[in-house]
């Protein structure tokens, strides 16, 4: 998160070969294209990287064409994609003066599955993997795929795919450890929040984000504690980590024979919400029970004036006592409510926000209207810790 004029976002996808990451990215991408999505929200989303915008919306069309087509898998191909959030609308002067940053940035970073299932050619390719890994550790949310075509394949012994998917994860991690931290210290920044999606849920339409939650747990529940256990040895204060807490339901389309309908998605709308807005809420708790967490703490608090503007309108002062115990004791009682802040208080937050003209804040309340509606659409499971 960068707290600048420019709030940077990053959300790091990992799944194995196969399990959808670029039609997914293609599909997220190519929807807010569409002219409803302009219609529905104060914004627009615009790649940084014009060729990268045109091969993704490219491959979107072509799904949506009356001879469908799927995008090419891009085996080995570790890219990072960014997409600018722009305000439709300029905001009034009294909103521009009270928010603090001016414009949103998605960063996605997709990394490959063989390297999660198979040993590198060489030394070049271990350095890559390893530079790949480095990138994407400013991320605030990661994505582990589970392929529900996987789990069909498997069915009635679906831990067999499950079990060797956690452990490709936790060994691939392992593998890496020793590169990526210095003199074995842990990191501080690094992806706090493990969310488990199910890529290609249109497989399993009789699956809500509650059965697919319960099927991991009680085929690998095990693999889920050791992978945790793994990413707990990267963190500094790994009490502040959520692996196998949140789940998800995601769809690119719905495929047919010979047709494929890109509007029935499920969960991309999501993907702005959780890189955008989840953490914060998140950190905002970690930070209160950590107090002590030193630069950990001060990591995790330092979205807090994001929060308390997107909820409340205030922007919390930036010019506090300096030890991080004080921050929090200064601003945590009254963030610590407007975290939880839900339903109909969510709603008048959104509606003032628009009477103010106060286009960025109420595109932010709205992403967490969106969290709040999956979780009763039985789409997505938020941790409560």
């Amino acid at each position: 998160m960068q707290l600048g004029r420019t709030l940077e976002q990053q959300i790091a996808v990992f799944g194995g070969r196969g399990s959808g990451k670029t039609v997914l990215l293609s599909s997220f991408y190519g929807a807010t294209q569409e002219p409803q999505f302009g219609k529905k929200n104060p914004f627009y989303v615009m790649a940084d990287d014009f060729g990268q915008g045109n091969r993704l919306h490219r491959n979107y069309l072509g799904m949506k064409d009356s001879t469908p087509r799927l995008p090419r898998a891009t085996n080995f191909t570790a890219t990072s994609y960014s997409f600018s959030i722009k305000l439709k609308d300029a905001s009034g002067p009294r909103a521009k003066k009270a928010r603090p940053f001016d414009a949103l940035r998605l960063v996605w970073h997709d990394y490959p599955g063989e390297w999660f299932e198979q040993d590198v050619s060489g030394p070049e390719e271990a350095q890559r993997r390893v530079d790949t890994f480095r990138s994407l550790l400013g991320s605030h949310v990661a994505l582990l795929l589970v392929d529900a075509q996987r789990l069909l394949d498997n069915e009635g012994e679906e831990e067999r795919y499950l079990k060797s998917l956690l452990a490709n994860f936790r060994n691939g991690l392992l593998s890496l450890k020793d590169d990526i931290l210095t003199d074995g210290k842990p990191l501080v920044e690094v992806p706090r929040i493990w969310i488990f999606a199910l890529s290609k849920s249109d497989l399993l339409p009789q699956m809500n984000v509650f059965n697919f939650r319960d099927l991991l747990i009680s085929k690998a529940g095990e693999e889920i504690t050791e992978l945790r256990e793994v990413i707990a040895g990267f963190v500094e204060a790994s009490d502040a980590l959520s692996v196998g807490e949140d789940f998800l339901l995601l769809s690119s389309a719905k495929f047919s024979p010979g047709r494929i309908e890109v509007s029935e998605r499920v969960g991309l709308e999501l993907i702005l919400p959780l890189a955008a807005m989840l953490p914060f809420e998140r950190h905002v708790r970690w930070a209160e029970a950590l107090q002590k967490g030193s630069k950990v703490a001060e990591n995790l608090v330092g979205g807090a004036k994001v929060l308390s503007y997107v909820l409340t309108g205030v922007v919390a002062k930036s010019k506090l006592p300096a030890p991080v115990g004080k921050v929090l004791t200064f601003v945590m009682p009254w963030l610590s409510d407007a975290a939880v802040m839900a339903g109909s208080k969510l709603a008048e937050a959104r509606a003032e926000a628009l009477v103010q003209q106060d286009h960025l804040r109420a595109a932010l309340t709205g992403f967490r209207i969106d969290l709040e509606s999956a979780e009763e659409k039985h789409i997505f499971i938020r941790s409560r810790r």
